[in-house]
């Protein structure tokens, strides 16, 4: 299952460059998009994330010890982000040439990203199937406008349908990828510390995403109400969830 949910989350940035291709950025449905995916990571921190990394650190190495290597592995899953955002420039219509740069760069960075997050992703689904699910929505609902951005780039850059479809498949693959590795390396992520770890990795590239790439477009919305609407309908979907 934590394969299948890794690739999954591929298919959502096809998702965003088949939306790319027909609507030419729909700007209603990236906003929806956003809001939704915002919301769902915070109820998927609160509801869930938290209370799991409470039950394998706090419950099993005690408050001190247990709280510390949490704090530890949510900084590296916060600095592992941050370190990949700083190859990752905003795209600000600038000529084909830097386009290109831009968009290459930027598909780097983003498949060691994937990579990372497929390997953290697996292993969350592997202790927690209901987790896995929801980090599925929140993460794959990120990734429909992440499509959507680096196809835009890439096709405004090369306007070659086929070299940019080439980006995308490998982007969206990429995440399938590190869930095949963390598959490989079963033995040693089987670890509860291991585990643990990873876990709260996960939990800190939610909460990067959350804060530093989501909130921001989010208040700089014109149209407030699309936000509200996919904040509330993500609180809503995350506690249908709880009483699944």
């Amino acid at each position: 299952m934590g394969l299948l949910i890794t690739l999954i989350l591929g298919i959502f940035v096809i998702v965003g460059a088949i939306i790319t291709f027909v609507s030419n950025n729909n700007d209603k449905f990236v906003n929806f998009s956003i809001s939704l995916a915002f919301s769902v990571m915070v109820m998927l921190i609160i509801v869930d994330l938290l209370p799991e990394v409470n039950s394998i650190f706090i419950n099993k190495f005690g408050i001190v010890k247990g709280i510390s290597l949490a704090i530890i592995g949510i900084i590296i899953g916060i600095v592992i982000l941050k370190i990949l955002d700083i190859f990752i420039p905003e795209h600000d219509g600038k000529k084909k040439e830097e386009l290109n740069h831009i968009g290459l760069i930027s598909s780097i960075a983003l498949v060691l990203h994937n990579i990372i997050e497929g390997m953290a992703v697996y292993s969350t689904v592997n202790n927690s199937l209901k987790a896995g699910i929801l980090i599925c929505i929140g993460i794959g609902l990120h990734n429909i406008p992440l499509g959507m951005v680096i196809t835009s780039t890439f096709y405004k850059a090369s306007n070659n349908k086929r070299k940019t479809w080439f980006i995308v498949i490998a982007l969206a693959l990429s995440t399938f990828v590190g869930g095949l590795i963390a598959s490989l390396i079963g033995g040693i992520i089987a670890n509860e510390l291991i585990e643990g770890i990873l876990l709260c990795i996960t939990l800190g590239m939610l909460i990067y995403i959350s804060i530093f790439e989501l909130l921001p477009k989010i208040r700089e919305m014109k149209r407030k109400e699309i936000a509200i609407i996919g904040i509330l309908l993500g609180i809503i979907l995350i506690m249908v969830t709880l009483f699944i």
